[in-house]
């Protein structure tokens, strides 16, 4: 057996916390990657994982072999990096993530610019709503819009985004601009839902919150739709300020009710540290962190 390619699979393993979850990550099939762990757990003489029908996790044993795997892992892909250049110019794949309409309105623009000012990197982009597992899904950098939890990642704030209620001028010259959130009952409003049509917009600013009854005339499954509906003149639509911030620049669209917003959310940049850093993802940040920031800055 190969040691360093058994290494990877263990590593995978432990990070992934399942055979099946490994072997996606590896795209390699599942019947494979068990084989390689139970080969392995043979020729050392010692069980690395305590097996569940849900999970496997690290025996002592197992413990401080990985450690070790890790170790020589990074230092065989450090060499691996210094003798493709990877530490001397930029160069390489980097995959970042990010909500699916904050990539298309902000990064994907920005992506563009950045291939040309560095030819040899390539850029694989993940837009997604869903929270991506970076260590499972190979991800070098991701932005998240929120509250971050801990952990071992470094987080740069970026800039913040406002949850705001906004209509067309013509809709507002038409039906009035709402005063009090007790006004929203009286106004057609565009909603976001897959399931059901909301009957209440929920408002929370530091400990306060408050619910306001809402018409909904319109439910769409997205934000984008409601921005789309919102410009055509079908009411209100509640949305994240950076999805109708092109609207309102070209004065498609206003904001309503702004005293009663809640607390911006935050947007942080965030990657998994690496010493040294490849300087293709050193590129990237310092690159793209200040034009993210600035253009967050206009929502």
């Amino acid at each position: 057996m190969d040691r360093l390619e058994a290494m990877s699979v263990i590593i995978a393993v432990t990070e992934t916390g399942s055979i099946s979850a490994a072997s996606r990550r590896l795209k390699s099939p599942v019947a494979t990657v068990s084989r390689k762990v139970a080969e392995l757990e043979s020729r050392l003489k010692a069980q690395l994982f305590h097996r569940t029908s849900r999970r496997m996790t690290l025996t002592d044993a197992g413990r401080s072999y990985i450690e070790a795997c890790k170790r020589i892992i990074e230092q065989v892909d450090d060499a691996e990096r210094e003798v493709s250049g990877e530490y001397r110019i930029p160069r390489g794949e980097l995959a970042v993530t990010t909500p699916w309409g904050l990539g298309h309105t902000h990064l994907l623009p920005l992506a563009v610019e950045f291939l040309e000012a560095y030819p040899e990197i390539s850029l694989r982009l993940a837009f997604t709503d869903r929270i991506i597992n970076t260590v499972q899904e190979s991800i070098d950098v991701a932005i998240r819009v929120g509250v971050l939890p801990d952990s071992s990642m470094i987080a740069t704030r970026i800039g913040s985004i406002r949850i705001v209620v906004c209509g067309s001028p013509s809709y507002l010259k038409a039906h009035g601009r709402p005063k009090q959130l007790s006004d929203l009952d009286k106004h057609d409003c565009i909603t976001i839902d897959d399931h059901a049509i909301p009957s209440v917009w929920r408002f929370v600013r530091g400990s306060r919150a408050r619910v306001a009854p809402i018409r909904s005339r319109l439910c769409v499954n997205t934000s984008e739709a409601a921005v789309l509906a919102a410009i055509e003149g079908a009411g209100l639509a509640r949305v994240m300020s950076y999805k109708m911030d092109a609207a309102k620049r070209a004065g498609k669209l206003a904001i309503v009710l702004e005293e009663f917003e809640p607390e911006p959310l935050p947007v942080h940049i965030v990657y998994t540290p690496r010493k040294p850093a490849p300087l293709k993802l050193r590129a990237f940040l310092n690159w793209m962190t200040p034009r993210l920031k600035a253009r967050l800055a206009l929502a």
